[in-house]
């Protein structure tokens, strides 16, 4: 298996059980779901780091290119294995929970919150887990997974505290998520990690420089 298909892979299996994981947390109904949520990340981080960065997300991947870390082919790569991984995590999940509820949203303010937050999660993404200064650092995966778990706290209500497309397919898919409502999943947290990508070049000039962006 070349570099690209093991990493690929990687991103599919891992994104399937993230979303598998949101999706019966979601279902428990416990007041514990976002803590979850973002334990679910972090030992998913942990668990593939090492092989595909572990990215879960396509705005992180989206995020992680524009920073310098992640080549086109591997980019579209990661995007369709998260995708198909969500993909199918809902389609399992239907055999185990069914169909959920939709969640009810404004438009502009879930816009604006899933594109800060996700701004959040790349920005730590990057920053803990790219970045030269942090290299071979152990906090990683639990400043990923914090990240997740305070924007699913205070904002789920908010949004539904997708922070990331392909959880955005899969909730779709499952029921939590109106289709119509899709667009916003994908765009907002696009919009989030591109700023990120930026605010992260403009603050680490030199690690920029040591990757040759």
């Amino acid at each position: 298996m070349n570099g690209t298909a093991r990493k690929a892979l990687a991103e599919a299996i891992a994104t399937f059980l993230f979303v598998l994981s949101i999706i019966g947390a979601v279902n428990s109904g416990s007041a514990l779901t976002p803590l979850a949520i973002g334990f679910a990340l972090a030992v998913l981080v942990y668990a593939t780091g090492h092989i595909s960065g572990a990215h879960l997300n396509p705005a992180v991947s989206v995020g992680v290119f524009l920073r310098g870390g992640l080549s086109v082919v591997d980019l579209i790569a990661y995007i369709v294995a998260q995708f198909v991984g969500g993909a199918l995590a809902a389609l399992t999940s239907a055999a185990l929970w069914g169909a959920g509820e939709p969640t009810k949203i404004q438009t502009a303010p879930a816009f604006l919150v899933e594109a800060l937050f996700t701004l959040v999660l790349v920005w730590v993404v990057l920053n803990s887990a790219t970045s030269k200064d942090t290299d071979g650092n152990s906090f990683y995966g639990l400043a990923i997974g914090g990240a997740v778990f305070v924007g699913a706290t205070t904002v789920g209500p908010i949004s539904g505290g997708g922070f990331n497309p392909a959880v955005a397919l899969g909730l779709s898919i499952s029921g939590q998520f109106d289709w119509a409502n899709l667009w916003l999943y994908i765009v907002a947290p696009i919009v989030g990690a591109v700023v990120a990508a930026l605010l992260f070049r403009l603050l680490n000039t030199e690690d920029a420089k040591k990757i040759g962006a």
